[in-house]
């Protein structure tokens, strides 16, 4: 659910330092340059595919998760969630960019409004269920939140933010058990989550000390 500002960041200091070309790359450069050993050319086609990156390469970033350097796996991290925030549909993106000003400056009721909208007249777009469930568990609205994780995962199995949103509602909600799934879910497409990854032994640990002794 969370994070999407901080990646953007990511990016935009990656375009300063110089890492994007003067000549833009196309989609079919770049993912060829995604797999080259050289970490700028890596780098480079990783803020390359955030601008113009589609859902179909999204499991080729997911792979530079786990890259070496941790330069490229923050930059795969940002050009995945720049990926999954466009609908393809102008008027629907500009409805999210509307949104996410209104969850950060808290007007979580016009932002939910907001959301609505973009479900009902986009419902096939993932990012617009996740968004809408980040914003009913910051209302509180636990089971609301998981109903919408649901539809993101329909739509976006792989969807990180959804899964350590998924497990945070359900420690809210006292599920250890639930939120132990959600989080290792979380971390085994993306294990740079340093929440969810802090979170595993230590519901590993509680779940042990609730478990019935065996003679």
């Amino acid at each position: 659910m969370p994070a999407l500002r901080s990646w953007i960041l990511v990016l935009a200091a990656a375009c300063a330092a110089g890492l994007v070309q003067a000549a833009p790359q196309t989609r079919a450069q770049a993912l060829q340059a995604l797999e080259q050993a050289d970490t700028d050319a890596r780098t480079t086609a990783i803020a390359r595919l955030a601008e113009i990156g589609r859902m179909a390469d999204v499991d080729r970033l997911l792979a530079h998760l786990s890259d070496a350097d941790p330069q490229v796996r923050a930059l795969a991290a940002a050009a995945t969630w720049q990926i999954w925030s466009r609908s393809g549909d102008p008027a629907i993106d500009k409805l999210v960019a509307h949104g996410i000003e209104q969850m950060r400056s808290a007007s979580l009721t016009d932002a939910l409004a907001t959301f609505n909208l973009i479900v009902k007249r986009k419902p096939d777009f993932a990012e617009g269920w996740n968004k809408r469930a980040t914003i009913y568990f910051l209302l509180g609205r636990h089971e609301e939140s998981l109903k919408d994780c649901d539809e993101v995962f329909k739509r976006n199995p792989k969807h990180f933010g959804a899964l350590a949103g998924a497990g945070q509602v359900h420690l809210q909600l006292g599920h250890a058990e639930l939120a132990l799934e959600f989080f290792r879910r979380a971390v085994a497409v993306n294990p740079n989550m340093e929440g969810p990854a802090e979170m595993i032994p230590m519901l590993e640990e509680l779940l042990r000390g609730q478990a019935p002794n065996r003679t």
